[in-house]
């Protein structure tokens, strides 16, 4: 509950931000939400995955120590809103997300910014290869899904860095959902039952990676990465770095640990505010949905976060 608490202040103070045509205030906000409620959660944090080098933020940035001090020892990720352009824009989809793990055990992106991903359900798990083709990964999830290829969805983030992916997926016959932002939930969408996504496929953000193999390893599914230099200046210093750009890194390479955080927006009313949050546990494979009424004039009194 401390956990959901972050995550519930961020996207409130995000909330009023939406449609407003400010991605940078919106960020703003939920940033120094979420940083407030998390130093008071009992653990010995550490960002792992933060938003300084990426965002300029000087909050939640790489390496910042979060939390009161005390056990346990954690690595944090954090996106206090995965998908900045739609809050902005007035669009739905935006999340707020942390994910949590002990110490150690989180991958840390380093230098590598982007990765190539693909993401599939749990019944899906093992059968599908981020070394293969589009085409090749579509008719191996078709047989491990007992469904036609044109029964498939893939969701692929609209960037013309896709074109030639979106071409191969149509040409396949599969349904395709594009997404402008916001490919943590893409991810999340292929394990969660109902989403109507099967697989997302393409070259998205690696701290986005990290977050979404948090969510899927608690539900069971999957999701694989290649390592995506942008040019020969960042190819280098991964390479300088340690890091193995042709080996694929799974669900477990990006959080080893056992502990990790779709859904309605955040709704006001006469009394206050309305949250829904999804908390995953990775050991023990529960998922629950939490539904939060706030009372925004009595939160007023003791809290530093003006969600008014």
């Amino acid at each position: 509950m401390d956990l959901v608490r972050t995550t519930e202040a961020a996207a409130m103070a995000a909330s009023r931000w939406m449609g407003r045509g400010d991605k940078i205030g919106a960020d703003a906000a939920a940033v120094e939400a979420m940083r407030t409620v998390l130093s008071s959660v009992p653990m010995d944090g550490i960002v792992v995955i933060g938003e300084g080098e990426k965002d300029h933020a000087p909050m939640l940035f790489n390496g910042e120590k979060i939390g009161d001090g005390t056990p346990p020892l954690t690595d944090i990720a954090v996106d206090p809103i995965d998908g900045t352009t739609l809050t902005a824009q007035g669009r739905g989809g935006a999340l707020a997300v942390i994910a949590v793990s002990e110490r150690g055990t989180m991958f840390d992106p380093g230098p590598c910014v982007y990765m190539q991903k693909l993401a599939v359900g749990p019944r899906a798990k093992g059968a599908c290869d981020v070394r293969r083709s589009p085409t090749e990964n579509l008719h191996a999830l078709s047989q491990a899904l007992s469904r036609p290829v044109r029964d498939l969805t893939a969701v692929i983030l609209d960037r013309p860095r896709h074109d030639e992916l979106i071409t191969e997926v149509r040409a396949t016959g599969a349904r395709i959902r594009l997404i402008t932002d916001g490919d943590v939930a893409g991810a999340i969408a292929t394990g969660w039952p109902g989403a109507g996504i099967d697989i997302l496929f393409g070259i998205g953000g690696t701290p986005e990676g990290v977050l979404a193999a948090a969510a899927l390893k608690c539900m069971g599914a999957e999701i694989q990465g290649l390592l995506y230099p942008r040019d020969e200046e960042e190819r280098q210093a991964a390479l300088a770095a340690g890091y193995k750009l042709g080996a694929v890194l799974t669900t477990d390479d990006l959080v080893q640990g056992n502990d990790g955080e779709l859904l309605k927006g955040v709704q006001y009313h006469e009394f206050g505010a309305t949250t829904q949050s999804l908390v995953m546990r990775s050991k023990s494979g529960t998922l629950r949905k939490i539904d939060a009424s706030h009372a925004l004039k009595k939160l007023a009194e003791f809290s530093s976060i003006s969600f008014s």
